[in-house]
């Protein structure tokens, strides 16, 4: 159950936010325009491409890579594939993990290498083997780290990870990979050389308006600001003790959806589902009609109210970045979710280009997930 008086308490938030994930969620803003820095020192700026890559792979742990894998990909899309190489391993853990080049990558390609962490030998035999075969290689990692030995030098260009002012990279080093920071930390200096190399348009002016976009949403969606008119706490407290669906559409959407689902289950302990429209209809649609409908017998007489935890209700998210052809799938998203009496919650960014609108519906649902974690009992976060 989610205790939505703390939602309004600012005070007693922050303290629940031991991980200050809150300050993360606030300061993306600042980590753009620190990470942008960054990479121009990096001398990413400075590149002089001989041509486009044919394909990018992308390797590092967790759900930050995993979602910066996912963003270049929707950004990329038309111009080269995108690849994420899994890792596997007997464990989580920096020292066991291991990644793979695959047989057909060779010096026509590119290989990024985000991570928080840094200290992963995986990643950095995966640079060697990677430099051997005459692939470039790139690397954003905190600034010490045996990842930047690997990389730096001859064997490909090392870009520091932004940190906030006030953190430690010992603070870092348990680092959430999920927090809205890491993100925009690790995205941030790879959307400048996808921009050099010509797969992504992100010029300086369009990082400088994400930036912006980021702070601006940040002061809506801030613990000061009350839940009726912050989008993020209500979407928090409209998705507390359901099973939210989350139905994406525009190419951006798709990766923030997914990401969206991944956060809610890392940091806030929910269970999600993401899929795109229209085939979001027929996927999920019998979840609608079964156990989880809204329908389902809320008021069973003879279930006991104490022992018996509320049962999870569907409850179906509408992401949209605006779809290009004008062709959209809302209209017959609200009719099967209506039609089964499931409630919508449904964000759309202002106007602005493809990246603005991207980092503001990252910001309000990594807000949302935020909140659902600190106000949740039984959360690591909740200060009770």
């Amino acid at each position: 159950m989610l205790d939505e008086t703390l939602l309004d308490a600012p005070d007693a938030l922050a303290l629940a936010d031991r991980r200050g994930l809150l300050r993360g969620a606030a300061e993306a803003g600042a980590r753009v325009r620190t990470a942008a820095r960054h990479a121009s020192e990096a001398g990413i700026a400075a590149l002089r491409p001989e041509g486009r890559p044919r394909a990018v792979l992308v390797a590092g742990p967790g759900t930050a890579a995993a979602g910066v894998a996912d963003l270049i990909g929707a950004l990329a899309g038309a111009s080269a594939p995108v690849v994420r190489l899994q890792p596997t391993g007997v464990a989580p853990a920096a020292g066991a993990l291991r990644w793979a080049l695959p047989g057909w990558a060779g010096s026509v390609d590119l290989l990024l290498l985000p991570t928080t962490d840094g200290s992963e030998p995986g990643l950095a035999l995966l640079a060697e083997q990677a430099y051997r075969r005459g692939i470039t290689v790139v690397a954003v990692a905190p600034k010490a780290s045996p990842l930047a030995e690997a990389v730096g030098g001859s064997h490909g260009l090392f870009v520091p990870m932004a940190t906030a002012p006030n953190e430690s990279p010992d603070e870092y080093a348990e680092s959430l990979a999920a927090s809205p920071g890491a993100l925009w930390a690790l995205f941030t200096p790879l959307l400048v050389l996808l921009d050099r190399v010509g797969l992504v348009d992100a010029p300086q002016e369009a990082l400088e308006k994400v930036a912006d976009r980021l702070d601006r949403t940040a002061e809506r969606c801030g613990p000061a600001i009350a839940t009726y008119s912050n989008p993020a706490k209500t979407l928090a407290a409209e998705l507390a003790d359901s099973l939210p669906l989350i139905w994406t559409e525009g190419t951006a959407a798709g990766p923030v959806g997914r990401r969206f689902a991944s956060v809610l289950a890392e940091l806030a302990g929910l269970p999600a589902l993401a899929a795109e429209l229209p085939e979001a209809l027929p996927a999920h649609g019998v979840l609608l009609a079964g156990d989880y409908a809204a329908g389902a017998d809320p008021d069973d007489f003879f279930r006991d109210r104490v022992e018996e935890s509320q049962a999870l209700r569907a409850r179906v998210v509408l992401l949209r970045d605006r779809p290009a052809d004008g062709l959209t799938a809302a209209p017959a998203a609200r009719e099967l979710a209506l039609g089964h009496e499931t409630a919508i919650s449904e964000l759309e960014p202002e106007e602005g280009g493809d990246l603005e609108t991207l980092a503001e519906l990252l910001a309000v649902t990594d807000f949302a997930a935020v909140y659902l974690a600190l106000a949740t009992p039984g959360r690591p976060d909740h200060g009770h």
